[in-house]
């Protein structure tokens, strides 16, 4: 049995959306949150998610920190960004961030579960009428960012937040209760990952993070980290 998760702050349209797949998929089970803090909540509680459906436009969530949040946290979980913005630079960058596929809400019933079809299948569905990138094209910077967050562990964007905050390594790693050696670790991969050469350099990309937006347990151990 699948497991999907729809995550929309407009209860008519996720009642809209379990009816639709319900009828096509019907040994599907469907949860549903308002918000990225509730889905984190189900996520956690309910285990194994087959698919998530995420509408970025949802209460307490800038930008495409909610996909980010999720893409960290939960890496296996395949997610699909359904909304109704639908300009093509728009869904390139929920690519670049990780989404699965895009799904616009604009689709029809029909559609919508063929894009959910394609999507269990193993493939990257995004709308027909959008163009593939020149790959001689130099991706932007906003594209080029989404990319080296989307790499970071989850424990890695835990770190990254104390150093936005002016922590040194051995502040991080009393707070934490780990090594310095480890935390040093991280501090050198979080630097490789996002192509800057020093803690400086991190700090001013991990201001263009909504970390609030982004529920991270800051309750490592030595194990998780």
């Amino acid at each position: 049995m699948k497991r999907i998760l729809i995550i929309d702050d407009h209860p008519l349209f996720r009642e809209a959306l379990q009816l639709t797949i319900a009828r096509v998929l019907p040994k599907t089970e469907l949860h549903e949150a308002p918000n990225i803090e509730e889905a984190l909540k189900l996520i956690r509680s309910v285990g194994r998610f087959d698919l998530a459906l995420l509408d970025l436009f949802i209460p307490n969530v800038r930008g495409f920190d909610g996909l980010l949040s999720l893409r960290t946290q939960y890496p296996k979980l395949p997610v699909v960004v359904v909304t109704g913005q639908e300009d093509q630079r728009f869904i390139r960058e929920a690519l670049n961030y990780g989404a699965a596929g895009f799904i616009p809400k604009s689709y029809s019933k029909e559609k919508i579960v063929d894009a959910l079809l394609e999507i269990y299948d193993g493939n990257v569905h995004v709308p027909d009428r959008i163009d593939e990138p020149h790959s001689d094209a130099r991706e932007s910077e906003r594209e080029q960012l989404a990319r080296r967050l989307t790499s970071l562990t989850r424990q890695q964007l835990v770190v990254l937040k104390m150093i936005r905050g002016g922590k040194l390594n051995k502040q991080i790693a009393f707070d934490l209760g780990l090594s310095e050696t480890t935390i040093k670790s991280h501090v050198s991969e979080i630097l490789r990952k996002l192509n800057v050469v020093s803690r400086t350099q991190a700090a001013m990309e991990a201001g263009k993070i909504d970390f609030d937006a982004i529920k991270s347990d800051m309750s490592l151990t030595e194990r998780e980290l």
